[in-house]
């Protein structure tokens, strides 16, 4: 079983022509304070199971991480758990667009 994927580039597409996607970043505290996404928000990967009621099982998640490798891990998780979750190929590491600092 393999879990649904999207690239960086469809992701900024995305970010640009909707007018809100759940896109959640599950890097660590210091990873996270070089800089995220603007539209995401952060719960650290080992801090999903018990944010569970964070997620709405109608919606679309997007995980993002620093490479995809620990998203991917959150999205068969999240699936598990009966959630709809998309790992973004390639993390931070490829993004290039806006990143703000985390407050």
């Amino acid at each position: 079983m393999s879990v649904k994927e999207i690239s960086i580039e469809e992701l900024k597409q995305k970010l640009e022509q909707e007018d809100a996607i759940q896109l959640v970043d599950v890097r660590e505290d210091e990873e996270v304070a070089e800089g995220m996404i603007p539209e995401a928000i952060h719960i650290r990967m080992g801090d999903i199971p018990e944010k569970l009621d964070a997620f709405d099982q109608t919606q679309e998640y997007y995980i993002i991480c620093r490479s995809g490798k620990r998203s991917e891990n959150v999205c068969y998780y999240l699936e598990d758990q009966g959630y709809q979750a998309t790992n973004v190929v390639g993390g931070m590491l490829a993004w290039t667009g806006e990143t703000k600092p985390k407050l």
